[in-house]
């Protein structure tokens, strides 16, 4: 009797395509679901699954949910880190959690795109042409000579400072322990506090891991410290902003715009006030979303789960 591993959140129907499962298959019984689903849902579908393959963070595994799935004995996830697996509860059930690689490299390219969106008003000057509006709406913001303001000068953040440098722009980078020999290495100045980062900045971009110290780093007070011309852009996790603050800002003008690829909740409900925010550019968490990422996430499921039956899983998390 074959085992059965369930891929869950596969939104675009792509996971099948995404590599060759027939290594597996065989022994597994593979089975995708397009529909997200709250955890006691979750808990009667995935009843008679011993295997789940979960893409990067969008379905929590909390304790609550693992001790209602006995059968369950490997869960695989995207990405080599995962803030929404409870892992010592899955040790507790007897759970291996595996974990893939994950190019960094898309999620700088999205940081570029909304950037770029929004400083030349991609979209709206897009859309008057289609629906017949005026020719030339506006008039875009420069890169070349403008200031670009990095939280967080990580592997993404690095690359996004590439970029900017490329443009011509003045890289400026904060993060609580930031050191200078790493700005200098990056070719970026370091700023000595959050608040004149955000203060001189014309365009300011997220890239931090969230944790204790990260979570509402960027409030009402620092959102005030913007230029009312400045542009935000977070493709981290949206928990690092204030999402109340953020809406308030945009409503009022405090700031030029803002692109946002995370959410509070994701998938956003139909009724979220950030799909009506004026001056924001939202895409659907797309910074992972890539056919060379997808590739690695489901090609190494693959190898996950020929390990863990084998009896030597690879890539362990817990």
């Amino acid at each position: 009797m074959r085992l059965r591993c369930a891929v869950l959140d596969d939104f675009q129907n792509a996971a099948l395509g995404a590599t060759d499962w027939s290594p597996v298959q065989d022994r597994v019984e593979i089975v995708t679901f397009a529909e997200h689903m709250d955890e006691d849902r979750l808990a009667e579908l995935l009843a008679d699954f011993d295997m789940v393959v979960t893409l990067r963070e969008r379905v929590p595994f909390p304790a609550s949910l693992l001790e209602r799935l006995p059968r369950l004995r490997l869960l695989v996830a995207s990405g080599m880190r995962n803030s929404v697996i409870d892992f010592e509860a899955a040790r507790r059930s007897g759970v291996t959690v595996c974990g893939t690689t994950s190019s960094s490299t898309p999620p700088v390219e999205l940081t570029w795109a909304l950037l770029l969106g929004l400083a030349r008003d991609i979209v709206g000057e897009s859309t008057a042409l289609r629906d017949g509006g005026p020719w030339q709406s506006g008039v875009g913001a420069d890169l070349h000579g403008r200031t670009l303001g990095l939280l967080g000068l990580g592997k993404i953040g690095s690359r996004v400072a590439q970029v900017g440098l490329a443009f011509g722009m003045r890289v400026c980078a904060w993060s609580e322990h930031l050191t200078q020999e790493r700005a200098d290495e990056c070719g970026v100045e370091l700023v000595p506090s959050k608040e004149k980062l955000l203060a001189m900045s014309d365009f300011v971009s997220i890239h931090l891991v969230l944790g204790e110290r990260t979570r509402g780093l960027v409030g009402a007070a620092e959102l005030e410290r913007m230029r009312p011309t400045a542009y935000l852009i977070n493709t981290s996790r949206a928990a690092i902003v204030d999402q109340d603050a953020l809406l308030t800002a945009l409503r009022e003008g405090r700031i030029a715009g803002a692109g946002v690829d995370v959410f509070d909740v994701e998938p956003l409900p139909a009724d979220h006030p950030m799909r009506t925010a004026p001056r924001l550019l939202a895409t659907p968490h797309l910074g992972y979303v890539s056919r060379h990422n997808y590739a690695t996430y489901y090609g190494q499921a693959v190898e996950d789960i020929q390990a863990f039956l084998a009896g030597s899983p690879v890539r362990q998390l817990a």
